[in-house]
């Protein structure tokens, strides 16, 4: 949900936590904040107006204190080495900075992070990895043991400070309601390249020793914090600008689903901090899975408890205190463990008993309902020997100050502060928060209090009732967890009425089925209810539906179960598909020739649903041949440059056109009369971009497609499969079969009298088996020259094996047989045939070979340096340049 901001305010989102952006404002910081408050905090008097102020140390939340170093440590804000014995550290948050440095300070302490983002947005956390000279984003502490990233904006933390890390994830899409009329920097916090330079001072801003530096998510401009004051906040999303989806761009009406459910991210399965784990020792040597640390004799280690849900899960935190420490210090220690840095006052400890820390939930029940809580001073020295665990207990308020945001809402405040009474309710909130926001005139019963609970993995909404007594909502919120409290924000939103529809993709169905037993099929596997889904597109060859729910709880619930079920033995798969509002775009395909001829056909069978009709196609060459890579320059296979440099490339590319053909594979079984034919399967019909070989080409290709099948593993380089196709190139050297007499060839319906051949090919392009020439650059009157848009294809037969190699080395090229723009072919045996480098066997029959509708457009790399004269090879590459008018 969006918070306004004020009118010349900054809203920056930022590292482990958001960045203020001017010494002049902060948005998100009402009047009277203190520096040990956070959202929520204490009692106070009235309704206030977020005001501008400073914002300074305690504006930021850290709470500061000098130090005596006794290792080499480096300043946070400039990475420079801190000479002396002495720095500044955050108790909180690990914040390490020169004295001198501290008023330049701009970075929050992670305590407040929360109440100081603009939008929450849950972050996209991939399987746990190594990740060398990375720094948490929370602790602020090397990721020394494997942590956890985030795809979307690259925040790295450590397992154990996931609950505690901010949801300001870089937002990419928006939900139907908010209107962006500005894009601003999304700042990230640290993790620079080493060479990383600043935009403002051309210094370095990059450090493997800290988390220090900045750097914009979506332009990815580089600063020094305190340079990045003198940037422009709105973002132009830099030399790729044209290339990314902003959020006004993508719309996902829901309600808790985010760009996780988006995306096919695999999370990770590693359990919660302290799921069938020991505690985490707060107070230890970073690090995730970090064991609890013996303490010295004269010291003594406390499990803390946050509230009932932390009890439940058995997820606590650890710290080490002296034995002779007082209760006030020891509360003092725990609400650092959770980074809350509100006043200790408010706060009290209650000791846990043995049967409620091993999980009685008898014990756990008469503990909530009648526990006893320790006093400050209550217990003299050294009373807290042995193993115990506390819980942080808020203590009883009459009345607090709320923070309440404007949702949607074209305000001059970012939030209102009121205050809460045991009278208050969600009603009599927004009655007293409307004229607050300049909405006087308008009816309280067209808005409605909304919570957000601003997880890292998920922002969780919820409407609450009218008569909701909100005192009693936020102890209960307390009781549950003071980390959630800290995470909780409360928004006015206008009660419009939304209809309610998720677009769900459904993939891993059996291929090859109609809507009707797709239907079925996905009744009897997730029981959808009748009336609130209904299947909308089939892609059959596939295995895959898209499914329109009339229902934010059901699509909720069949997200959730579609992912847990399996169909054949194969689990499914689930997407939510959000509104991509682009009237143009350009598509990269990460693969082979395969894969690019896979995703064409997609394009064409999804032509008529797209707003952009003819999308222009870019190749990222992973394959093996990669010939159509080749003719369009994306190179012979992709060596692991830059993917900057990729993607640069990509929008500078020039748009061409190249024909597609259709095979339609008639195949028959002859009987015994001249007239006996039975159909022995039903026809089917394929799409070819770049060949289509019959015979000895096709046979080897069969052979190492089974060779892989058998053993995948060892297929991973592109070396070691041209070695697999030498191999079976020469077990077949000696290999005849007289092709010639095997099959009939018909060009514009002409018979063809065929040479001695073993194989027979049609090609689209110029490139063929990684890069040959098979039709050869020698002019011939019987044929006009070849060009992949001229809407005909060449027919080229080759001897064997040995002519094959010949061809590839250079020496030779095809003997040349026809060109036309329809063939049909006729299979008097069981033949091998290869499309598009996808081999089977094709049984007696016909194949008839045809134009495919309208030309692809596709996407030819450009000249990096202008040649004086090019090859004929490149000329009859260049086809036809496309309409004008493509976007990327």
């Amino acid at each position: 949900m969006a918070a306004a901001a004020e009118p010349g305010a900054r809203a920056w989102l930022g590292g482990g936590s958001p960045l203020l952006g001017s010494p002049t404002s902060s948005p998100e910081l009402g009047a009277g904040s203190r520096s040990r408050s956070g959202p929520g905090s204490g009692p106070g008097s009235g309704p206030e107006r977020a005001g501008a102020r400073p914002p300074g140390p305690a504006a930021l939340g850290h709470i500061f204190r000098k130090v005596t170093l006794t290792k080499p440590t480096f300043c946070h804000l400039c990475s420079d080495f801190i000479w002396g014995l002495a720095g500044i550290l955050c108790d909180a948050c690990n914040f390490m900075s020169h004295e001198k440095c501290l008023k330049h300070v701009r970075t929050p302490c992670a305590s407040v992070a929360p109440s100081l983002v603009h939008v929450p947005v849950a972050h996209c956390f991939g399987p746990r990895g190594l990740y060398k000279r990375k720094f948490c984003g929370v602790c602020r502490k090397g990721l020394e043991a494997p942590g956890l990233r985030c795809e979307v904006c690259e925040l790295h933390v450590h397992l154990d400070c996931v609950p505690f890390a901010c949801s300001d994830c870089r937002q990419c899409h928006r939900d139907g309601y908010r209107d962006h009329d500005l894009h601003l920097h999304h700042w990230r916090e640290g993790n620079l390249p080493s060479g990383a330079r600043c935009e403002v001072c051309r210094k370095t801003c990059g450090s493997s020793d800290v988390l220090a530096g900045l750097r914009c998510e979506w332009c990815g401009v580089q600063a020094h914090s305190v340079c990045s004051t003198a940037l422009a906040p709105e973002c132009t999303f830099g030399r790729l600008r044209t290339m990314v989806l902003p959020p006004a761009c993508v719309r996902l009406l829901s309600r808790n689903f985010s760009k996780m459910h988006c995306f096919r991210i695999s999370e990770s399965a590693t359990p919660e901090p302290g799921e069938g784990e020991d505690s985490v020792d707060a107070s230890a040597p970073a690090g995730p899975g970090r064991e609890l640390v013996v303490p010295e004799s004269s010291k003594q280690t406390l499990k803390i408890f946050d509230g009932n849900d932390s009890v439940l899960r058995n997820h606590s935190r650890a710290i080490t205190v002296p034995r002779q420490a007082r209760n006030q210090e020891v509360l003092e220690a725990a609400l650092r463990a959770y980074y809350i840095t509100e006043d200790p006052q408010h706060f009290q400890l209650q000791a846990l008993p043995q049967p409620a820390q091993a999980g009685d939930l008898g014990a756990l029940g008469r503990f909530w309902s009648g526990g006893t809580v320790e006093e400050e001073g209550s217990r003299g020295p050294g009373a807290r020997d042995g193993a115990e665990a506390w819980i942080i207990r808020a203590r009883p308020r009459t009345q607090e100050v709320l923070k309440i945001y404007p949702a949607w809402l074209k305000v001059g405040v970012a939030y209102v502060s009121i205050r809460v009474t045991p009278q208050s309710t969600a009603r009599t909130v927004v009655q007293e928060v409307l004229p607050l926001l300049g909405c006087q005139d308008e009816g309280p019963e067209s808005f409605q209090l909304v919570e957000a609970l601003m997880g890292s993995r998920q922002v969780q909404r919820t409407v609450l009732a009218a008569e909701e007594p909100l005192l009693d909502r936020l102890h209960d919120i307390r009781q549950t967890s003071l980390r959630q409290m800290g995470q909780t924000r409360f928004y006015v939103a206008e009660n419009r009425a939304v209809a309610p529809r998720v677009s769900l993709f459904v993939g891993g169905l059996p291929p090859g089925l109609s809507l009707q037993e797709y239907s079925s099929l996905l009744d009897e596997a997730v029981a959808s209810k009748a009336g609130l889904v209904s299947v909308s597109h089939v892609y059959s060859t596939q295995g895959a539906v898209v499914l329109d729910v009339a229902c934010f709880a059901e699509a909720e619930r069949l997200y959730m179960l579609v992912r847990d079920t399996s169909v054949h033995g194969r689990l499914l798969t689930a997407l939510v598909l959000p509104d991509v509002l682009v009237p143009c775009f350009r598509v990269l395909v990460c693969g082979g020739d395969g894969t690019v001829g896979w995703v064409l056909a997609a394009l064409e069978e999804m032509r008529h649903r797209l707003a952009c009709p003819e999308p222009a196609v870019a190749i990222l060459p992973l394959g093996t041949g990669n010939d159509l890579g080749r003719v369009l320059r994306w190179g012979a296979g992709y060596s692991g440059e830059d993917p900057f440099s990729v993607l640069v490339s990509v929008d500078e590319a020039d748009a061409v056109l190249m024909d597609r053909w259709t095979i339609l594979l008639d195949a028959h079984e002859t009987g015994s009369g001249e007239d006996g034919v039975a159909d022995a399967e039903p026809p089917k019909v394929v799409q070819m971009s770049n060949y289509c070989g019959i015979g000895i080409d096709a046979e080897l290709s069969l052979d190492f497609h089974q060779a892989r099948e058998e053993e995948p593993g060892k297929f991973t380089s592109r070396f070691h499969n041209k070695g697999v196709y030498v191999r079976v190139g020469l077990q077949k050297i000696s290999h005849s079969r007289s092709l010639h007499r095997e099959i009939r060839l018909q060009v514009e319906r002409r018979e063809v009298e065929l040479p001695s051949i073993e194989g027979l090919i049609f090609i689209n392009i110029p490139s063929w088996g990684s890069g040959a020439d098979l039709w050869g650059s020698d002019s011939d009157s019987r044929f006009e020259k070849p060009r992949m848009d001229d809407g005909l294809l060449e027919v080229v037969g080759v001897t064997g094996v040995m002519h094959m190699g010949q061809v590839q080395g250079g020496l030779r090229s095809g003997i040349r047989i026809a060109q036309g723009a329809y063939f049909r072919v006729t299979l008097l045996k069981a033949t091998p045939v290869q499309v598009d480098g996808e081999p089977w066997v094709q049984a007696p029959g016909h194949m008839i070979i045809s134009a495919a509708g309208p030309k692809v457009h596709m996407l030819r790399k450009a000249k990096q340096k202008p040649k004086k004269s090019g090859t004929p090879k490149d000329v009859r590459a260049e086809g036809t340049p496309a309409p004008e008018g493509d976007s990327k």
